[in-house]
């Protein structure tokens, strides 16, 4: 079983125990897709609750579906919007889910979810006498240490040094330790390494929540994240679904990308894109390098990324992604962006997007570009965070590039936006692919301690892949259960 399912009653009992004292019920998978399966009780009481309290009731949050305020909402429709073609320059339809209504303000306090609330429930992590250690290069451990705190149980995150200030001044408050790695982006073999390191040093007391090669992570994407876009496909007027032509996502964890393994089965032109940045080309071309778009590629191919069914590889240039950042957030681009008939509805959305959002966003036009997409078509991308962690970079790009202008609006629009070209696009053929794949031994096998075999199984393994989203189910009855037993007198 690739979720460890089996059950400790002895720690369970003590999780149920601290769960009891804090008065602290955990959502099933079913209630994030659907929070309106929630208790009316729980709703009743996030109205007074906001989205960022360090509240257990915000667990019942972690769900694309929460009303877009940061005081007291409680749940909507799936959170997404359509990015105008006075943006894109592309007659295709790109449709964005929006990750700022999450607690945290980012979409990862889901995968963190995903993977701690079955160890939780049953019993394979001590939330008493153990730490929870979320090694990331931002938004996971964010996520982590968030849970962790929902949860009264303490956490340990780990990222590189040189990722953004916002990262760091949240965890410090939240986190019961911040562990900074050398290096940025890129940097993902250190963090494994200090992962490594304090297991030596504490072993017992501590369990390492990987993103990387946690399968909770992938079940989360695929039933929740999925289960979004399917909706919104299902809402949107005129659509059909042999004109849902592709899902756009940034490899980074390999779990947000899982998406697409749902609509594989249901739209039967759907195109799974996996983005990189150009200065890391790790897909694209067995390459490496450092990068600035905060929460994707990481010279590795993630041990959850199921490649067999990715389409083709996108690589974005970050510079693109700091120029766009710019103009969307500096009063001049703003002003310019009203200028050339952006609506102001529109225009209320660009704090919406954040440094990998945008990297999502010019790889689905490059992508509606490689594949000539017309009017009807319809592209789906993620914007897993906003501006609001972001600040910081554009005083930063500022202070490198000088003030930003009219003409610096107008270069950003057409050169990042409407002149995205198809260069840096791979589509996979079946041993492209397998190159890919193949990666995963140099970092899962001869570092991480992953088996010869295990990586043939998800190749060849036609099971392999298919037997985790039923799990779910399975996690289901166990959060009920332990509910049930927290409850009970």
């Amino acid at each position: 079983m690739l979720i460890n399912l089996r059950v400790n009653e002895e720690v369970r009992a003590r999780n149920i125990q601290r769960c009891k004292e804090k008065g602290i019920l955990l959502p099933t998978f079913a209630q994030m897709a659907d929070p309106s399966t929630v208790p009316a009780s729980i709703k009743e009481k996030l109205k007074h609750t906001g989205l960022w309290d360090v509240d257990p009731l915000n667990l019942f949050r972690i769900t694309w579906k929460n009303e877009p305020t940061k005081d007291g909402g409680t749940f909507t429709g799936v959170n997404y919007i359509e990015v105008p073609r006075e943006l894109t320059g592309v007659k295709a339809r790109i449709i964005c889910l929006v990750g700022k209504w999450f607690p945290t303000g980012a979409h990862k306090v889901g995968a963190t979810y995903g993977c701690l609330a079955p160890a939780l429930v049953s019993g394979n992590f001590d939330s008493v006498n153990q730490q929870a250690v979320w090694p990331s290069t931002g938004n996971y451990c964010r996520g982590g240490a968030y849970n962790a705190a929902l949860l009264g149980c303490q956490s340990i995150a780990i990222l590189p040094a040189e990722m953004s200030k916002e990262r760091f001044d949240w965890l410090k408050k939240i986190a019961g330790e911040v562990i900074s790695t050398p290096g940025g982006e890129s940097n993902v073999k250190e963090i494994f390494d200090k992962c490594h390191e304090l297991d030596k040093e504490r072993g017992h007391h501590i369990v390492i929540f990987n993103q990387f090669e946690e399968f909770g992570n992938y079940l989360w994407h695929y039933k929740i994240t999925g289960g979004a876009i399917m909706e919104i496909a299902d809402e949107l007027e005129h659509i059909d679904p042999a004109r849902v032509r592709g899902l756009v996502s940034a490899t980074g964890s390999g779990g947000t990308i899982a998406a697409g393994d749902l609509l594989k089965l249901h739209y039967p032109n759907v195109k799974i894109a996996a983005v990189e940045a150009l200065q890391c080309p790790t897909l694209l071309r067995n390459g490496f390098g450092a990068h600035r778009i905060e929460g994707i590629g990481d010279k590795h191919v993630p041990w959850v990324h199921n490649v067999k069914n990715t389409d083709m590889i996108i690589a974005i240039d970050d510079q693109d992604c700091m120029d766009t950042l710019r103009l969307f957030n500096e009063p001049v681009g703003i002003e310019y962006l009203r200028k050339i008939g952006v609506s102001e509805e529109d225009i209320a959305n660009l704090p919406l997007y954040g440094i990998s959002g945008l990297g999502n966003l010019l790889a689905s036009i490059k992508m509606a570009k490689y594949y000539e997409m017309e009017e009807d078509d319809v592209i789906f991308t993620l914007l897993t965070d906003s501006e609001e962690m972001y600040t910081s970079r554009v005083t930063e790009q500022a202070e490198i590039q000088g003030k930003f202008d009219e003409l610096a609006a107008a270069r950003a629009l057409a050169g990042c936006l409407h002149h995205q070209a198809i260069d840096g696009v791979l589509e996979l053929t079946y041993y492209e692919r397998l190159r890919v794949h193949n990666l995963k031994y140099y970092t899962w096998v001869e570092q991480q301690g992953r088996t010869y075999e295990e990586l043939n199984a998800q190749w060849y393994d036609r099971d392999y892949w298919t037997s985790i989203p039923p799990l779910a189910d399975e996690i289901d009855r166990l959060i009920e259960a332990f509910n049930a037993e927290v409850l009970a007198p």
